[in-house]
């Protein structure tokens, strides 16, 4: 891994992970720009809904994540079976959470919004999405599995593929439900479960003809999906402590008002599009950490890692200099409320100063993840929810207060926060990453 072949190696794998990744949150963003436009009380209902809805996938992301990780180290050692046998253990694991994960989100949904502190309207507005959305747990959890082995296996345009087919027809249901039949809120659920099943079905499909292409004979592995199951705990520890933090930030949120937490909707659902962007060399770094761990090619890994963190930084820059000047255009395309623009707009800028610092925490993530590095990941995710701790408590603390001074600074306030806790997680991947215990060579 030398320049220039590293160069052409990061940006192989990154320029189609990059496209197919921000494809992904835009389903979240043809929502909000839909729904912002039935009324405020949808728009907060969507925000807390999806808030749900992120937290129970994305506790199973290690899906994605570890298996790329496995299936990248065995495909540097030249372990032909594990990298087949990976894939399809992952695949019926995620089918299996998926319908549990779905059952527990459907029956509950009303409990969890109010949780969160919705209430009225956004209550009834945000139960009736996650009990529809819920449906489509399955497909999201298959879809992250086996997104995870072709990017072990360096294939990130099959993704991309799909992806941008899913965003167009989940853009196309989404107009014809909510407007077309008038289903309004439901018609967006609606069409983003049906969106998600198709992706999922073409994923399996192209996983099999790989397989078939390969020679192998496709077969179940109790044991190897107990195994990745086992594998995934670090990695759901790691997450579990990621989605209470955003968890924790939507309910400091939904204290400021109604207004806000709808501008916060909007902000985050940027925010997320970025994280999704910026996370195209964090998916680089999984698969080339895992391959040249694998190969035992340690000077390898470090110039990589070097080079990418690099780019994370300039790209978080740049992409972060649009937002903070792009917020009065973007800002109307999600509600019609002047109050929820202005605080949308203030919110952006906010946003786009700290993207430097999520290209730099992106980055060192997907490195650590792809070195298999999960233990210390769960660790140190755990430290900083305690770090961010004494901020959300502050803010809540300071509700009323932010409140009186109008939803411009409440928002800006809670947007301020949530940066220090990007700054709290650079200063801990940062330490780890100076060291050398993440670095273990072998097929793993």
């Amino acid at each position: 891994m030398r320049s220039p072949t590293l160069t052409r190696q990061i940006l192989g794998l990154a320029v189609p992970a990059f496209f197919a990744l921000v494809a992904e949150p835009l389903f979240l963003l043809v929502d909000s720009a839909i729904v912002g436009h039935l009324g405020t009380p949808q728009l907060a209902g969507l925000g807390v809904a999806g808030s749900v809805l992120a937290t129970a996938a994305g506790v199973f992301v290690f899906l994605a994540y570890g298996t790329t990780a496995t299936v990248a180290r065995a495909l540097g050692a030249g372990a032909t079976d594990k990298v087949v046998s990976a894939g399809l253990d992952g695949t019926v694991l995620a089918a299996i959470l998926g319908v549990l994960t779905a059952i527990g989100v459907g029956f509950g949904a009303e409990t969890l919004c109010a949780a969160l502190g919705a209430d009225g309207e956004v209550l009834h507005h945000a139960t009736i999405y996650l009990r529809i959305s819920a449906l489509g747990l399955p497909a999201m959890l298959i879809v992250m599995a086996i997104i995870g082995a072709l990017r072990g296996v360096q294939d990130t345009r099959t993704p991309l593929f799909v992806s941008i087919a899913g965003f167009t027809l989940n853009a196309l249901l989404n107009v014809g439900l909510v407007y077309g039949l008038g289903w309004g809120i439901a018609g967006s659920a609606w069409g983003t479960v049906v969106a998600q099943y198709a992706m999922a079905s073409a994923l399996v499909a192209v996983w099999f003809v790989r397989l078939r292409a390969s020679g192998a004979t496709p077969r179940l592995h109790p044991a190897g999906v107990l195994a990745a199951a086992a594998n995934g705990v670090p990695l759901i520890i790691r997450t579990l402590s990621l989605r209470a933090i955003l968890l924790l930030t939507t309910w400091v949120a939904a204290s400021l008002g109604q207004v806000p937490l709808a501008a916060h909707q909007v902000a985050f659902t940027v925010w997320t599009m970025l994280s999704f962007a910026l996370d195209a060399l964090a998916i680089a770094g999984q698969a080339l950490t895992g391959k040249g761990l694998g190969a035992s090619d340690v000077d390898g890994v470090r110039a990589a890692t070097a080079t990418m963190i690099r780019w994370g930084v300039i790209g978080g820059a740049v992409v972060g200099l649009l937002v903070a000047l792009s917020g009065p255009l973007l800002a109307p395309l999600f509600s019609a409320d002047p109050l929820v623009q202005s605080a949308v707009v203030a919110a952006l800028i906010v946003v786009g100063v700290g993207q430097p610092i999520s290209g730099y925490v992106f980055v060192l993530d997907g490195v650590l993840i792809g070195a298999g590095d999960a233990r210390w990941l769960a660790g140190g995710m755990a430290v900083v929810l305690l770090g961010y701790l004494p901020v959300v408590v502050l803010l809540r603390l300071n509700a009323d207060a932010l409140a009186a001074q109008g939803p411009v600074a409440a928002t800006v306030a809670l947007w301020l926060g949530f940066t220090a806790f990007m700054l709290i997680r650079a200063g801990m991947l940062r330490v780890r990453e100076r060291g050398d215990l993440w670095l273990v060579t072998g097929a793993g």
